[in-house]
């Protein structure tokens, strides 16, 4: 096992920072992302950060992080996480541990958003604390 930590993100949150800052902040996800470098570097970790809006592209980087030998991933999926068994099945497929994230808390927003498919497969979710709910995963994923 590695001391890397796999940081996956989703569709449309490339537009962080512009996209409903009044749901998803102010920050982007390059704000996020120094903010992870940050704190792994106090915690003696590395943080491989990446952004898809194809579905694929969250599946093959989950097998990666697996055949890496990550310590674990923080994920996430974005709208996939209501509508992907894909990547439920990809985190299945895995035994690396899986950390869900939310920017928002999908449970105070519409009622398709209450559901998510991948909570099944995923170690613990962290959701509704901003930017900060990516540094509570980090924090969390240093202590498994």
């Amino acid at each position: 096992m590695t001391n890397t930590i796999y940081v996956l993100n989703g569709p449309n949150l490339n537009l962080l920072g512009l996209r409903e800052p009044e749901i998803y902040g102010d920050d982007t996800l390059d704000d996020i992302a120094g903010m992870l470098e940050d704190r792994a570097r106090e915690l003696d970790l590395r943080i491989d950060m990446r952004q898809s809006n194809h579905e694929g592209h969250l599946v093959d980087w989950l097998h990666e992080a697996q055949a890496e030998g990550a310590r674990a991933v923080i994920l996430n999926a974005g709208a996939y996480t209501h509508s992907s068994i894909a990547i439920l099945d990809a985190m299945k497929a895995i035994v690396t541990p899986v950390i869900e994230v939310h920017l928002s808390n999908p449970h105070a927003r519409e009622r398709f958003r209450h559901h998510s498919h991948i909570s099944k497969a995923a170690k613990g979710t962290i959701a509704g604390f901003g930017a900060l709910s990516y540094v509570l995963a980090l924090e969390a994923a240093a202590r498994l």
